[in-house]
């Protein structure tokens, strides 16, 4: 998997979290969740065991607080994947 289809992957998993559809259109890998797209701490942890199951990965919970951007994300997802 590619870093395009992980980066695709997070934004269809992050969409149905994002009440803002300008900020929804304009993600980037320098999106922040929480302050750009508004996305609270709780619901951050609904995201990452979501990351889990769509890509059959186990994230430790220190990792959580590393994934502040999208960027963050793709890393991480990367890295868990040995990508």
């Amino acid at each position: 998997m590619n870093r395009q289809d992980i980066f695709d992957k997070i934004i269809s998993i992050l969409a149905p979290f994002i009440r803002n559809e300008d900020a929804r259109d304009k993600i980037s890998l320098k999106t922040h969740l929480l302050d750009d797209l508004k996305i609270n701490s709780a619901r951050l942890v609904d995201i990452i065991l979501e990351f889990e199951d769509v890509f059959d990965i186990q994230i430790e919970d220190e990792d959580i607080d590393l994934v502040e951007t999208v960027e963050n994300a793709v890393q991480l997802i990367e890295s868990k994947l040995g990508a």
